[in-house]
């Protein structure tokens, strides 16, 4: 499987050399000791602010917050983590995924949403900057309609001016460890931005950045054939019949995705499986469904960009999926940070700018947007090159991106395995199973995660990253 670059290389090497020209000190970011609806002084330490990027001043307003490592921030490794999307914010990720803050769940009454501390954030063991990428993401805002527009390569390049600017901000964490994360869709950005601040390393642009590598989870790679591994997940696990299974297999031959008018045997077992598929919820197979309600359809994860979402819907049409609601289902709960940050205190708390973002979404659903990096496995094999280590990780239940299409494209490197499938473990009890290549890639299952693991399986996602940041490996 090799990258789709076409027509967007040219403007790789134009925004490579953009990257590394020197970048400008802007003013510090400044500390927030106190959020509403927290009770007391936050017990860790946590910084807002923006950095300017763009080919043309400033133009591109970024949004960060910045959480200190509980344990040594001195020498833990410092992580940039996008939260996928594209268009989904940082504060998504610090108060649902592996941030230091959970919403308390109690039913909105129109009082401010009140926040508890999470026991498995990630920032027990590391400096994490979340980063609302690109433009028009979280509290991210641009000057200009121009400078709003968006795609892969820019958001990478735009990525990469924010950690050489943050850096000249912060040079107290030039010297830790450097790793670049994120989830789903992040699957396609995250090995961009490494490859650009990589090459800016060797172009020997300033301030020497450490980076040693990335970690991906559930990660869009190849757009659109991730689709294709869904039919055989679903049977693996049950949730389809074998006869439709091997109707499936005969009829389409593998290709689920784009299906010939003409192949109606096929088109007709697609519709099956979506008739059941489509019911489930969408990022754990587990988990209830919040069927049809629109409020509860803005997903910050399996939309997976315009191409994605289409096809989804399409899926779903092809299922009817139901309209009964379930209240209590987990997207329910995502509308309580849509709440929070809305609040004119909150704004003021995190050093919001006023009049740059009326109205905050955790995925912002207008966002504008190309897609011009369809398969990123090239990207993943030319930072194997460079000696970088990575942390692929999968949570098993996930039916949105399953583990085999990630298997699949891992396969596709033809790296020699150093670890074949083992199981690796938290207190004498199987956590997952695991993979190691000679190109210093990890490959990680996490038993019960859905899409987005440290939300799904908190426990078991802060051991798995843990384990990898300091000792390199999971057994």
């Amino acid at each position: 499987m090799s990258a789709y670059l076409g027509p967007t290389l040219l403007f790789v090497v134009v925004v490579l050399e953009l990257c590394f020209s020197p970048a400008t000190v802007v003013a510090a970011g400044s500390a927030v000791t106190h959020l509403p609806g927290y009770e007391g002084t936050l017990p860790f330490e946590l910084e807002t602010g923006y950095i300017g990027v763009g080919n043309k001043g400033e133009e591109v307003q970024l949004f960060y917050y910045f959480i200190k490592s509980e344990s040594n921030p001195n020498t833990d490794p410092l992580v940039v983590w996008l939260t996928g999307g594209p268009g989904c914010s940082g504060l998504w990720s610090i108060t649902y995924d592996n941030g230091p803050l959970r919403f308390n769940k109690v039913e909105y009454n129109g009082s401010l949403p009140t926040l508890s501390l999470n026991t498995y954030g990630w920032t027990k063991v590391a400096n994490i900057i979340f980063l609302d990428l690109p433009a028009a993401t979280g509290f991210s805002y641009a000057t200009t309609s121009r400078a709003n527009q968006s795609n892969d390569i820019k958001t990478g390049f735009d990525g990469c001016q924010f950690v050489q600017k943050w850096l000249k901000e912060h040079p107290n964490f030039i010297s830790n460890d450097l790793y670049v994360g994120g989830e789903s869709y992040s699957g396609v950005l995250v090995p961009i931005l490494t490859r650009f601040l990589s090459d800016g390393i060797e172009a020997g642009d300033t301030p020497w950045i450490n980076l040693k590598g990335y970690l991906l989870g559930n990660p869009a790679t190849v757009v659109i054939e991730e689709f294709n591994y869904q039919i055989p997940y679903a049977h693996g696990m049950g949730l389809i019949s074998d006869d439709l299974y091997k109707s499936l297999e005969r009829h389409c031959e593998g290709k689920y995705q784009i299906v010939e008018s003409s192949n109606s045997n096929c088109m007709q077992n697609v519709a099956t499986f979506y008739q059941w598929y489509s019911q489930l919820y969408e990022s754990h197979i587990l988990e209830p469904a919040c069927g049809g309600d629109p409020a509860l359809t803005r997903r910050p994860f399996c939309h997976l960009g315009v191409e994605y979402q289409n096809l989804f819907d399409q899926r779903r049409s092809l299922g009817e999926l139901n309209n009964r609601i379930t209240a209590k289902c987990r997207d329910h709960w995502y509308n309580l940070v849509s709440y929070w940050a809305n609040e004119q205190t909150v704004r003021d708390a995190i050093h919001i700018k006023k009049g740059t973002v009326d109205l905050w979404e955790f995925c912002n659903s207008n966002l504008s947007y190309t897609y011009n990096a369809r398969d990123v496995t090239s990207y993943h094999a030319y930072l194997s090159t460079k000696g970088y280590r990575s942390l692929i990780y999968s949570g098993d239940h996930d039916p949105c991106i399953p583990f085999l299409s990630t298997l699949a494209w891992i396969k596709s490197l033809n790296y020699s395995i150093i670890n074949d499938w083992k199981p690796w473990w938290i207190d004498d009890q199987i956590a997952g199973y695991t993979m190691t290549y000679s190109n210093q890639m990890t490959f990680a299952t996490v038993k019960g995660g859905g899409h987005t693991v440290p939300e799904s399986a908190p426990h078991q996602a802060l051991i798995m990253f843990t384990k990898w940041i300091q000792n390199g490996g999971l057994l």
